[in-house]
């Protein structure tokens, strides 16, 4: 069964899934380290890169507490005197990130100029001008960018989804709908969480989580964006603050997509979201309730699946070994692109923040 990380649900600033254990690489024979530690996605990006077999070396960050925090959780850490220290390691292979997000892309930078890989934290940037600086540092450097967009790649039954629809379980994808409500949790937040100019607007940061799933469902490789809105709706008093977004786009094939992102998860639900999704295929459609069943189990990870043969309810929840990473840590070993695609990484970030842009100009 899950550990108690993972099922510390009503927090999600920091929910860490923890997978079963499935290595692709023998002890230090892969290594990471991990630096900037603002958000705590960070353990979920830790936990499964270490499931999958990698070695923590060292951890840095500015913020004493979040160091000794992090400690505490990963003993096997060498706390780092200085950024630069991991930069010139000779043994570290990826680093791994979850900085304030207008510094991510400017950490990445450094990162694979030093001659080593990145794992940054979604949103993987907060402006477009931060895309094309990046891009232009993977072509030069021939380094990876990768982005825990963890909503697919650390969520049980969102993962068996893209299996079943790689299996042909519900034909062509028609249509994504994504829901993706949050809890605020306000008294517990920095203050970069409130400052537009750090998060770069609701749409480009949960949202991009979002995107990166309708990519992948529909087998996209670009949409055009048909409506866009973020709005203070109920946080007058944090005025930099966008609680409440939704975008409506079509892809490259016709699918359609629309997600509805908020901070307005109501105290009395047992976990921090209850992220739904909807997918419409020509053979059948598929229901993920992603992180608890509401008034039934919590924490959960549930599909249903009805196609042309039968309907089916699937209890995903503590059955994943999450591949996504042995994945990424084989893609970095062999230079290749297994995990995800450059293309499409940065394609979800775009999307996500040409919607944002769209949102911004409506005001």
């Amino acid at each position: 069964m899950p550990n108690s990380a993972q099922t510390n649900m009503k927090d999600g600033a920091n929910y860490a899934p923890v997978g079963q254990s499935v290595k692709v690489v023998e002890p230090n024979e892969f290594y990471f380290s991990v630096a900037y530690l603002d958000h705590g996605h960070i353990n979920g990006q830790t936990n499964g890169l270490l499931q999958a077999g990698a070695t923590l070396k060292y951890v840095y960050d500015t913020d004493e507490q979040r160091l000794a925090a992090f400690c505490e959780k990963y003993p096997q850490a060498i706390v780092a005197d200085s950024f630069e220290q991991i930069l010139q390691d000779s043994d570290t292979q990826l680093v791994a990130s979850a900085a304030i997000p207008y510094l991510r892309a400017e950490i990445g930078i450094k990162v694979m100029q030093s001659g080593k890989d990145y794992f940054t934290d979604k949103s993987p940037f907060t402006s477009l001008e931060q895309l094309e600086k990046v891009k232009q540092v993977v072509a030069e450097t021939k380094r990876i960018y990768a982005v825990y967009y963890a909503e697919r790649l650390h969520n049980e039954a969102a993962w068996q989804a893209g299996e079943l629809i790689k299996q042909g379980a519900i034909g062509k994808v028609l249509q994504v709908i994504n829901l993706a409500p949050h809890r605020l949790a306000k008294a517990t937040r920095p203050d970069w969480f409130f400052d537009k100019n750090c998060y770069g607007g609701i749409l480009t940061d949960i949202g991009s989580h979002q995107v990166e799933q309708f990519l992948t469902y529909a087998c996209i490789e670009d949409a055009t964006i048909n409506f866009a809105r973020a709005s203070n709706m109920n946080n007058q008093d944090k005025p930099g603050l966008e609680d409440f977004g939704e975008i409506s786009m079509t892809g490259d094939n016709g699918a359609s997509f629309y997600t509805r992102v908020d901070w307005f998860t109501p105290e009395g639900q047992a976990t921090w979201g209850d992220g739904r999704t909807f997918i419409i295929g020509t053979e059948g459609n598929i229901e993920c309730r992603k992180y608890n069943d509401v008034s039934r189990q919590a924490p959960a990870s549930k599909l249903f699946l009805t196609n042309n043969e039968k309907e089916q309810e699937i209890d995903c929840f503590g059955k994943s070994a999450f591949p996504y990473f042995g994945q990424l840590i084989l893609d970095v070993i062999n230079r290749t692109e297994n995990a995800m695609t450059q293309a499409h990484t940065f394609k979800a970030a775009e999307l996500s923040m040409q919607a944002q842009a769209l949102a911004d100009s409506a005001k």
